[in-house]
C-alpha cells in the first residue's frame, strides 16, 4: 500500500512538473468524446429538412406573432430559395443542428434573407425540435447582429 501511494505521489508530481517522457503521458487514460448519441438522453440528429412545411410553418408562426405583438402588420407570405447551409458544423459532441437559409416574401412586397437553424431536443420540454431564426433587416434588437450573422454557423 505504501508503494502504491508513493508511486501515485511521484507520478502526480511528475505530471505537475511535466517531466514525464512523451510515451508515458500518452499511456494515460483519455475518456471517449462525449458525442450526442452516447449521452443519457441521446440525440441522433433526426431533424426535418430545411424546406419541410412544419419547419417553415413554425418559423412563419413565430415571426407573424412577434410582428403583430411588437412591431406592426408584417406577415410572411411565402418562402423561396430555401437551402441547407450546414449540418452539425461544430462536431458530434454538440446538440445536433441543421442550419438553413432562404428568402422570405412579406405582405408589404419586400424580400428578405432568412437564416434559421432546426435544433434537436430544444422544443417543448426537450421532446422535440424547434427553430431559431433571424430575418435580415428585421432584427430590431440586434440579437443576431451584424445582419443575422450570429444565426449562421
Amino acid at each position: 500500500m505504501r508503494r502504491t501511494m508513493l508511486r501515485t505521489a511521484l507520478l502526480s508530481l511528475a505530471c505537475l512538473t511535466a517531466v514525464l517522457p512523451a510515451e508515458a503521458s500518452s499511456r494515460r487514460h483519455v475518456a471517449p468524446p462525449d458525442i450526442a448519441e452516447n449521452r443519457v438522453i441521446p440525440m441522433y440528429g433526426n431533424l426535418p429538412a430545411c424546406e419541410d412545411p412544419a419547419v417553415l410553418g413554425q418559423l412563419s408562426s413565430w415571426f407573424n406573432s412577434r410582428e403583430a405583438k411588437f412591431w406592426g402588420p408584417l406577415q410572411v407570405v411565402t418562402y423561396d430559395r430555401v437551402r441547407p447551409v450546414a449540418f452539425r458544423p461544430w462536431g458530434d459532441d454538440f446538440i445536433p443542428r441543421r442550419f438553413c437559409t432562404g428568402r422570405v416574401a412579406l405582405n408589404d412586397g419586400s424580400l428578405h434573407r432568412v437564416d434559421y437553424s432546426v435544433r434537436e431536443s430544444l422544443g417543448l420540454f426537450g421532446y422535440t425540435w424547434n427553430v431559431n431564426w433571424c430575418v435580415s433587416g428585421l432584427d430590431r434588437h440586434r440579437s443576431y447582429a451584424p445582419d443575422c450573422k450570429m444565426a449562421r454557423p
